[in-house]
């Protein structure tokens, strides 16, 4: 089932005295944010609620965001720790061989020799690349690194990844 939303950003704490949002980014396409007319806000596992969005700038690597919903320091004070999600329909559209990480989970995972390891229960967002986590299978947890050499083919559709493993990778 695809999800409705999509999570762009987590507010971290107001800025200013006009109600603006520092949002920690969650997203590749940050450029896109200010075009947007309506974003939607909530904490985790709660339903997101539409604000209209009034402007969006880059300041010191992070984003700050302004609701007309949301007038002042005061007002925005109530917004921490919430997530600024999009429409599944105003999300960019992807390249070939691109997804989202969502449309990972639940792939099963089979190694280059037919060894099952289980469903991707997980995804890990370190910086350098994403992680996998795989449970399920008769290894237990693997975490598999989605670098090139590791992930042979990742079949989206079909819900199949095949990994070939490094030294290292499986538990003892």
């Amino acid at each position: 089932m695809l999800p409705r939303y999509l999570t762009i950003g987590e507010v971290l704490r107001p800025h200013g005295v006009r109600g603006e949002l520092l949002l920690r980014l969650m997203t590749e396409y940050p450029e896109r944010i200010g075009t947007l007319k309506t974003v939607y806000l909530g904490l985790p596992g709660e339903t997101p609620a539409p604000y209209t969005v009034a402007g969006a700038r880059m300041h010191r690597g992070k984003l700050l965001l302004k609701l007309t919903e949301v007038p002042d320091r005061t007002s925005a004070e109530k917004y921490r720790g919430y997530l600024v999600q999009i429409s599944l329909g105003d999300a960019p559209p992807l390249e070939e061989d691109e997804y989202y990480l969502f449309q990972v989970l639940g792939v099963e995972v089979i190694t280059t020799d037919g060894d099952v390891l289980g469903r991707v229960t997980d995804v890990l967002e370190t910086g350098a690349n994403d992680v996998f986590v795989v449970r399920g299978g008769p290894k237990g947890e693997v975490l598999i690194p989605d670098v090139p050499h590791v992930v042979v083919e990742l079949d989206v559709e079909g819900r199949q990844m095949i990994v070939k493993l490094m030294d290292g990778l499986l538990p003892d």
